[in-house]
């Protein structure tokens, strides 16, 4: 074989393990519900059907019907990830002298915000802000799975104008659109054969892309104190365009620029909400993620046209289920809290170290005080649990630079969010809100 062709092939490897980690941030168990205090609190159980606030447009912009006048709403989460990666028998030995990750996690602070204004007694109008795909880490750099992740940066915004209409008492329907941004930067080692891991030169891939999708959704109403919805976010096919960074700048010229075709998953969001009380309501919550359109991506060098590496990242369908409980402490005051499992779409078979993944419990507290008729504060406090999980890469694996790497991960997360509400409108200008919930 000649050095030309080993060298094409270890950059094949090289791109076809850093773009696998970019499809694994932004479309794998990194995707981020985070989008409402007051839904966290209720680890967003009946998000669907309104429990979340304004901001359940994200769920289902059918829910935009359910606010009278000119309300806005405003949440910042954070999100204090932890972790760490132990490499274990099965990796490379002359790669287990470099040790552990170190701690992988890094703080990051997620805006969300929600706004709805009606337009008469039927239509309303709703914009909805956030961050649905995206997540920071970083490992010690020199460590045993350098070759396989040494940071990682994910950045997502998506706009959600929609707009709903009451089609009856009992019936509203919903539709918009889903503008979405995302922008990463990954970092990585390069192995060259009879040199240290130590010294292995760095390497990283950069891609950003904009795209549309929609959404849509409905709530009934059958009687007082029920509501169930259901909502629908398309799949947004993106068109990554990507740069790729070496060393030797001559090295970028094999292939040079990138691109690679990605479809997020569609989402399903089911809610009901119950009231059990006049103070007291209880929520449940469902969401189906079609990650297993995710199948096998193709990298394309923009030089020549040719796909360069394939990506066989075969994720599956993630499956959420929760369930929240609120009550009215007192006219001022609603307290809640929830419970929700999710069966995520990574396992063994797909895991990186880029996203050391899997089944998640969240569990979730919070509160809503009402400062005054126009303004409500909020703020909720959940903890999820990942628990450890085995990464296998190498050979024969979804993810080969050609190195065996195994490891154990431990990771877990902390959230915090605060928020607050503001009706725009004097309380005397606007009609009684049909809702099931007083915050």
């Amino acid at each position: 074989m000649t050095g030309g062709t080993t060298r094409a092939i270890t950059i094949a490897g090289i791109i076809a393990a850093s773009i696998g980690a970019t499809t694994d941030v932004q479309a794998g168990a990194f995707g981020l519900r985070e989008q409402s205090t007051q839904g966290l609190g209720l680890a967003f159980a009946g998000a669907a059907s309104g429990a979340a606030g304004v901001s359940s447009i994200f769920w289902n912009p059918a829910t935009v019907t359910m606010r009278p006048g000119f309300t806005s709403e405003q949440s910042l989460t954070f999100v204090n990830l932890t972790g760490e990666i132990r490499p274990t028998v099965g990796t490379a030995p002359f790669l287990l002298p470099f040790g552990d990750s170190g701690e992988i996690g890094q703080g990051a602070v997620l805006p969300a915000g929600a706004t709805s204004y009606q337009l008469t007694d039927r239509l309303s109008l709703g914009l909805q802000t956030g961050t649905p795909f995206g997540l920071v880490t970083k490992p010690r750099p020199d460590w045993a799975g350098s070759v396989y992740g040494r940071s990682s940066r994910v950045f997502s915004l998506a706009f959600n104008p929609v707009i709903g209409y009451r089609v009856t008492d009992w019936l509203s329907i919903g539709v918009g659109a889903n503008i979405e941004y995302f922008r990463l930067t990954l970092r990585q080692a390069i192995p060259v054969p009879g040199l240290s891991p130590a010294l292995y030169p760095p390497s990283f891939v950069k891609g950003e892309s904009w795209s549309v999708g929609w959404t849509a959704g409905a709530t009934i109403t059958p009687w007082d104190g029920t509501v169930l919805g259901i909502g629908y976010r398309s799949s947004v096919h993106h068109d990554i365009d990507g740069s790729i960074g070496f060393p030797n700048p001559a090295l970028a010229n094999v292939f040079g620029s990138i691109r690679a075709n990605l479809n997020t998953p569609e989402k399903l969001s089911v809610g009901l909400t119950q009231a059990i009380n006049p103070v007291t309501r209880i929520n449940l919550g469902f969401e189906w993620d079609n990650w297993s359109r995710i199948g096998d991506i193709g990298i394309v060098s923009n030089l020549t046209g040719t796909t360069v590496s394939h990506l066989p990242l075969n994720f599956k369908d993630s499956y959420f289920y929760s369930v929240g409980l609120e009550h009215d402490w007192s006219p001022n005051l609603t307290v809640r809290g929830g419970l929700a499992y999710e069966d995520g779409p990574i396992d063994t078979s797909n895991r990186s170290v880029r996203l050391p993944d899997g089944d998640r419990i969240i569990a979730s507290v919070g509160a809503s005080y009402r400062w005054n008729d126009k303004l409500t504060l909020n703020a909720s406090y959940a903890h999820l649990f990942v628990g450890k999980n085995r990464i296998l890469a190498g050979p024969g694996r979804n993810f080969d630079v050609g190195i065996p790497f195994a490891a154990i991960a431990d990771v877990s997360a902390d959230l915090v969010s605060v928020g607050f509400r503001y009706a725009w409108d004097s309380p005397a200008s606007v009609a009684p809100a049909p809702l099931v919930r007083k915050y």
